[in-house]
């Protein structure tokens, strides 16, 4: 056999492979983005569910981000719709293809990166397999087999649900943190891995390509954070020419109480904590002058609905007054 022939034997079996694994990845995808569904990660996928092109904020992330803001307390002060895409353990890969699918139907104009996952190291094959399930879902979903009806072969996807919260996690629970002089200051960087970076660079990236404004953050943590990683991300925020805002070096505006703002010893934010950081989120998005108030706007009304389901959820948490 001649080289061409071979090559144009690979040629034919990598587009038959492809034609199967398309075909396949159709049927394996859930139809919808609900947990019955078999959707992977739904409150971050709850993005899906809202109406096209309404949403203004996007937040990725791990767990720091979806403990430390809320989308409808933004949305009650500011008329700005915002939700978390953010997941447990998040790694920027992952970040990347939440991005990409979330881009598919929303024109976010600011998208803020929680910066803890930039120092969560991702295996080479971890991405790989990332790429691969963003192409073709049956590598996501292939553990749906068992779950095939009929109506995967001839029903049209169709993303119908969405988180009420927009990907925030409550909780009151308080138990004060040991550490509250994580912020020493110091010379030493924390080292950015470079494919870390590169993701990073690859958001950035993605966020130019749909005009929306691309923000560092780093949200309040004793556990998490410290000055040598602060440093780190500084440095990359200017290499890169987007901006970087710490909150662990702004308690002089938030007021953080770590003895009453945490729930797990300073590791993440409680309810208490997510509302001082979601004020200065607030009224940093207003300082913009990018966004639009949608409170009036008909198309917004479910935020209004979710908004008082809210607050009915934080009264229920408050300790009652003594009469």
């Amino acid at each position: 056999m001649t080289i061409v022939k071979r090559i144009f034997t690979w040629i034919l079996f990598a587009a038959g492979l492809a034609l199967l694994l398309a075909g396949a990845s159709l049927l394996f995808a859930p139809k919808d983005n609900t947990m019955e569904s078999g959707m992977e990660e739904v409150k971050a996928n709850g993005v899906l569910g809202e109406k096209d092109n309404t949403i203004d904020v996007l937040v990725l992330g791990d767990s720091e981000a979806y403990s430390s803001i809320s989308p409808l307390q933004i949305w009650r002060d500011t008329g700005y719709a915002s939700y978390l895409c953010a997941t447990s353990s998040q790694t920027l890969d992952y970040s990347y293809a939440l991005l990409q699918r979330a881009f598919q139907d929303q024109s976010p104009k600011v998208v803020i990166l929680e910066t803890n996952a930039i120092y969560r190291k991702i295996r080479p094959q971890t991405a790989l397999m990332t790429w691969l399930k963003q192409r073709f879902s049956i590598f996501r979903y292939h553990n749906r087999w068992k779950n095939l009806t009929w109506q995967d072969l001839t029903e049209e996807t169709s993303y119908t649900w969405t988180d009420e919260n927009k990907g925030y996690r409550f909780s009151t629970k308080v138990s004060p943190s040991t550490n509250q002089n994580h912020m020493k200051p110091t010379q030493l960087q924390e080292k950015i891995l470079p494919l870390n970076r590169h993701y990073v660079e690859k958001i950035q990236e993605l966020c130019e390509n749909h005009g929306a404004k691309f923000l560092l953050m780093s949200t309040p943590s004793t556990v998490n954070w410290n000055t040598s990683k602060h440093n780190g991300i500084h440095q990359l925020s200017q290499e890169l020419g987007c901006e970087y805002v710490d909150l662990n070096l702004k308690n002089d505006l938030l007021r953080i109480d770590w003895d009453h703002d945490t729930r797990d010893k300073g590791d993440h934010l409680n309810y208490f904590g997510a509302v001082k950081v979601t004020k200065f989120l607030s009224s940093y998005l207003q300082s913009t002058g990018l966004l639009t108030d949608h409170r009036k706007d008909p198309l917004f009304s479910s935020w209004d609905r979710s908004l008082k389901k809210y607050e009915t959820l934080v009264d229920a948490a408050q300790p009652s007054k003594s009469t």
